[in-house]
């Protein structure tokens, strides 16, 4: 236990660069504040102590704005950062490592009885407002992004983005070189890059228009020949 709560220590340092001196992160970090008392209450319901279990992790989210059930089984070196509104459920499983921003939640897909929660591996970044939903998978050193939805399991080593949630990337843990799977969609690139090829073919039609009907020019107002029109 004090080895856990010393990697849990180290890890605001060692994820946070606005953490400056130990005084400062006792007394001014929720995320570690949730998380050492998660320590504590996740003790007590191992050892099947009623009630005071579950008003702990009561009062932990009254305090620090995260909630954690105390079943929830967390690896060491756990760090939550700006972790307001984060929530993990009873049979989540966290591997050592990991890092979440807030408004994650590691929750369930319904009233379904036995593991209903994720298990997540080592060393996984988990960004903002990201759901990771069901007794599903994820892989070690995986990076899921901001508001991704993740239904389904994910391999080791890749990166994760979208509703739902699609393996985008894999990388190396020691390079962190990126191979590219999916192209994303730009739906407003492609719509601008639509609207361009209509300017061309009205441009062309109105070209051959002129070549077959002499110079239409004089049978322009001036408003449009002059470019007033133009914003």
């Amino acid at each position: 236990m004090l080895d856990t709560l010393r990697a849990d220590f180290r890890s605001v340092f060692e994820r946070d660069p606005a953490a400056r001196n130990a005084v400062e992160v006792l007394l001014a970090y929720p995320g570690l504040h949730a998380v050492l008392l998660h320590r504590v209450t996740h003790w007590l319901w191992n050892r099947r102590v009623p009630i005071v279990p579950r008003t702990l992790s009561h009062l932990n989210r009254a305090l620090t704005g995260i909630e954690i059930h105390p079943g929830a089984r967390i690896g060491k070196g756990f760090f939550i950062d700006h972790g307001m509104g984060v929530v993990i459920g009873e049979t989540t499983q966290i591997g050592e490592g990991v890092t979440l921003y807030q408004g994650v939640t590691l929750g369930g897909t319904g009233k379904e009885q036995g593991k209903r929660h994720p298990t997540i591996g080592n060393n996984v970044i988990i960004s903002v407002g990201a759901k990771v939903l069901g007794a599903i998978e994820i892989g070690d050193n995986v990076k899921i992004g901001a508001g991704s939805v993740v239904l389904r399991p994910v391999p080791s080593n890749s990166t994760v983005v979208g509703v739902p949630g699609r393996v985008v990337a894999m990388h190396h843990p020691d390079t962190d070189v990126h191979e590219r799977v999916e192209v994303l969609p730009d739906p407003e690139g492609e719509t601008i890059e639509a609207l361009q090829e209509r300017v061309t073919l009205l441009e062309a039609r109105l070209a051959a228009l002129e070549a077959a009907s002499g110079d239409l020019t004089n049978e322009v107002p001036e408003r449009f020949r002059s470019g007033q029109t133009r914003r």
